[in-house]
């Protein structure tokens, strides 16, 4: 165990990397997870990966303003990838708030204990499908492997000013496609509590002495739970290749590909 001591400088770019990562990854940067358990997950990653950077060759300046700067740029590194990821994350999240309001939950919020802030309430159950689903296909394994142990030998520090037109535009279109894939999950119900106003103002047309405040509302939440429960499969699939597509699309930028 003398190596962390003898290359401490190395060993702290590994770890500043792994940390921002941890701290805006998706569950991970959760205020919930105690500050001590990130460090200690940090700390015990670079551990791991340590000999394999160590090997590839590293080169670690010796004034304090370059390494300083090197340090800065893993840090970079390392949020990025993790805005990347939470974007991703987000769009199944933003989905179940995009019909919240059609619904007729849009003044009914709940709290997420994970993120700490108040949700939609189906923006909140959404959430939790994603959560599950992010965990059953492996998503904190695809984490460590190509946000930890993948990036060191894929992209260093430097690479964000000879790269940086590159990752701007990654990083903008990973904003586009939270917008796009939120309305790809969200379009079924969507659709359908569309086609649901729109008989239910025809209905008050045809018979002027029905309630909609009173017979809309029911009918309109039986279609929204319905439609979910016929295609809620097709979305947690959806779901699971984009989280899959967005760790291929993260390789590919590290890669510079």
């Amino acid at each position: 165990m003398g190596w962390p001591f003898a290359d401490w400088n190395l060993f702290l770019l590994i770890a500043a990397r792994i940390l921002a990562l941890i701290e805006v990854a998706p569950l991970l940067s959760s205020d919930g997870v105690p500050q001590t358990a990130k460090v200690g997950l940090a700390g015990f990653a670079a551990a791991a990966v340590f000999p394999s950077v160590q090997a590839a060759g590293y080169a670690v300046p010796a004034d304090g303003v370059s390494y300083a700067l090197l340090l800065i740029g893993e840090v970079m590194i390392g949020l990025i990838m993790g805005f990347f990821l939470n974007a991703l994350y987000s769009a199944f999240q933003a989905a179940g708030q995009l019909f919240s309001l059609q619904i007729g939950f849009g003044a009914m919020e709940t709290y997420d204990p994970l993120a700490q802030v108040e949700l939609p309430l189906m923006g909140q159950f959404l959430n939790i499908i994603a959560m599950f689903t992010f965990l059953v296909i492996g998503g904190f394994n695809k984490l460590f492997l190509i946000g930890v142990q993948g990036s060191f030998h894929a992209m260093k520090a430097v690479d964000l000013v000879v790269r940086r037109d590159d990752i701007i535009l990654f990083l903008s279109q990973a904003v586009g496609a939270l917008l796009l894939q939120s309305l790809i999950l969200a379009m079924p119900i969507l659709g359908t509590l569309f086609v649901v106003t729109i008989a239910l103002g025809l209905l008050s047309k045809a018979a002027p002495q029905m309630n909609l405040l009173t017979e809309g509302f029911p009918i309109t939440l039986t279609a929204t739970w319905l439609i979910m429960f016929a295609t809620m499969p097709f979305m947690v699939e959806a779901f699971s290749r984009m989280i899959d597509g967005g760790f291929g699309d993260m390789a590919t930028m590290l890669g510079g590909r």
